[in-house]
């Protein structure tokens, strides 16, 4: 059954019918055949259009049909030689009526003397008509980045130049029938080419992947390219499903979807590294940098070609050796010249840097009028709506900008989070607690292929960590506790030392993890002094409700809080730590109308990318990652 411009339907087990054709294309997408449960078997013999990149590719040639055999000819029929003889006699017609042309043929290529010379006609005419290249077939593994596998297609020369096809990252689009492949093999379907629909040629040595397994740090110089590796698409496959994953939870969970500011004014955290925004610079160069044109008079290009015939003259000068006095007069003026230079582009210089000292630049002129940041966090402005709406996350970027190289952070990060209206430390660390679970679980059912092809590529016991963190209870301990648990441990030494009151490093926090309690630790209860302003106060004057949540190989991947409803309370972390009062009002308001106990948390989902895949850079995690010294595109 042919359906090129249609879409087919198929019936599964339970007779529900099923597109095989895109939506919005008429292409088929490759995880519609090659993860349909029998491999594309049930698919044989349809006509369908697929497009993609070529991931590798090989030609083979077709042997020519050898001349039949002497005996065979003998054996004819009588009534097939009367055809040969009809077809002889046509083809002398042929000829005769071609003998001008030929003859015309044979004196472009040799004159008069091309009949005297001893070469045969068939031979120049030969030479003239460049031979066709053999006949070959092309076999190319096809991926559209909907699954880890790829499709064989098989395109005969006669369609295309497999030249133009056959280097790697040509995208092509084609029209063809599934069949079983002559010879079996990994594949249970293979496409037939029958049309050529689109061909994006590749320049292969310019390509950066025409090079096979790029080293993950290499990859990173190529963001816009990377995605069409095998391993690059299915971390991001999983990043997808886990996206997927974090709205069904909350959603599924009676939270709404709130998108918090990425401008804004407050420093959520009070001591973070913030990115400051502004459009000052921006008027400055459209005003024009001033140089030492404006304000000198002269002309740098001029001076500088000054220089080059002064230059001229004092090498006249040392040849002659005629008029010492004259030499010695020009040296110096050329030696004032290039001292007069230099000092000019040093003004430029520093005429045309923008300051960086916020304390003299005037931000009222700036589009916000007021000093705005990047924000590290949204759980400030979502406290503002949990007030009114009970239960709410946000789902996006946050930009830190501190400089330092670390494999677990880059300076723009996706952030999940939470706030809960009537809720103290326990719900939150509950919801954290359900919520990684969950996820865990939906990976290993929506992407068990993607998961697989990464257990072999990148890390082996992936599947098994995942399984683990779901089967496995929390380990629940005090920041006492795991500082009395740390002190014991002889026989490894931490980079910081380890007392009470320092802030626990993740190197602290994932040694409780994989080594002491080889599960999930939630720890809770930290020292207020390394925890920031807006987290409750316990009840013992020195520790605030907060946690973070551990996991072995992925470290912290959660952070969370019980946040002060208290407004003295507040005003007095505040007045402590000596944060700019007025930066806060808005958030002191909400605690003076209406207050309400509340708590929630902040999920790295970048991190937990490097938790499911295994990967050890964050980098490797992020379609464009953005780090210290390093932004392309």
């Amino acid at each position: 059954m042919a359906a090129s411009q249609e879409e087919i339907a198929l019936t599964t087990t339970t007779a529900t019918p099923v597109t095989l054709t895109w939506r919005y294309s008429n292409r088929v997408l490759l995880k519609t055949i090659l993860e349909s449960g029998d491999g594309g078997l049930g698919l044989l013999n349809e006509r369908v259009v697929i497009g993609g990149w070529v991931k590798t590719s090989k030609e083979v040639k077709k042997e020519p049909m050898p001349p039949p055999p002497a005996d065979d000819a003998a054996a004819t029929s009588s009534k097939e030689k009367e055809k040969e003889k009809e077809k002889d006699v046509s083809c002398v017609e042929i000829l005769q009526s071609r003998i001008p042309f030929f003859r015309t043929i044979i004196r472009v290529l040799g004159g008069s003397a091309g009949i005297s010379n001893n070469v045969p006609l068939r031979e120049k005419l030969e030479a003239l008509v460049p031979k066709p290249p053999p006949p070959s077939t092309v076999f190319l593994q096809v991926s559209d980045g909907s699954c880890v596998a790829s499709l064989q297609v098989v395109v005969e020369s006669t369609l295309v130049s497999p030249s133009k096809i056959r280097p790697i990252g040509t995208c092509i689009m084609v029209e063809g029938v599934l069949k079983q492949p002559s010879v079996q093999g990994k594949h249970a379907v293979e496409l037939k080419v029958e049309k050529i629909l689109h061909i994006g040629t590749v320049d292969h040595d310019k390509y950066p992947l025409s090079r096979k397994r790029l080293p993950m740090d290499m990859l990173r110089d190529s963001a816009h390219f990377r995605p069409r590796t095998t391993t690059v698409a299915s971390v991001m496959r999983i990043r997808s499903s886990l996206t997927h994953a974090t709205h069904t939870f909350f959603q599924n969970h009676g939270f709404l979807y709130v998108q918090v500011p990425v401008i804004t004014t407050t420093d959520s955290e009070g001591f973070s590294e913030k990115f400051q925004v502004t459009t000052l610079f921006d008027k400055r160069e459209k005003e024009g940098p001033k140089t030492a044109k404006d304000i000198e008079g002269v002309n740098l290009d001029i001076l500088k070609a000054s220089i080059k015939e002064k230059s001229n003259k004092v090498e006249e000068l040392k040849r002659s050796e005629s008029n010492r006095e004259a030499l010695i007069a020009a040296v110096q003026d050329l030696r004032k010249t290039n001292e007069l230079v230099s000092h000019l582009e040093s003004r430029d210089k520093l005429l045309q840097a923008p300051s960086v000292k916020t304390d003299k630049v005037n931000f009222s002129e700036d589009f916000f009028s007021r000093q705005t940041y990047l924000t590290v966090s949204g759980r400030l402005h979502l406290e503002s709506y949990a007030c009114a709406l009970g239960n709410v996350y946000s789902f996006g970027p946050r930009f830190r900008a501190e400089k330092k190289e670390s494999s677990k952070h880059a300076a723009e990060m996706l952030m999940v989070e939470t706030e809960i209206a009537f809720s103290q430390l326990e719900d939150a660390m509950k919801c954290a607690d359900d919520y990684f679970k969950f996820l865990c679980k939906w990976i290993l059912e929506d992407c068990s292929k993607d998961l697989e092809f990464v257990s072999k590529r990148i890390d082996m016991t992936c599947i098994d960590r995942l399984q683990s963190v779901i089967s496995s209870s929390f380990e629940k301990i005090t920041y006492t506790e795991a500082v009395k648990a740390l002190e014991k441990v002889t026989e490894k030494i931490f980079e910081t030392k380890l007392e009470w009151g320092v802030a626990l490093t993740a190197e602290h926090l994932s040694y409780l993890a994989d080594e002491i309690y080889k599960r999930p630790v939630i720890v809770y209860n930290y020292p207020k002094a390394v925890k920031p302003f807006y987290v409750r106060l316990n009840d013992d004057g020195n520790t605030v409700a907060a946690f973070d949540m551990v996991v072995p190989k992925g470290g912290t991947v959660i952070t969370g809080s019980q946040n002060e409803e208290r407004v003295d309370m507040l005003n007095t972390r505040i007045k402590e730590l000596g944060l700019p009062r007025e930066q806060y009002e808005w958030y002191l308001d909400l605690r003076r109308h209406g207050t309400v106990k509340h708590s929630g948390f902040s999920f790295g989902f970048d991190l937990m990318v490097l938790f499911t895949t295994g990967l050890t850079d964050v980098r490797d995690a992020i379609p464009f990652p953005r780090s210290l010294g390093k932004a392309y595109n």
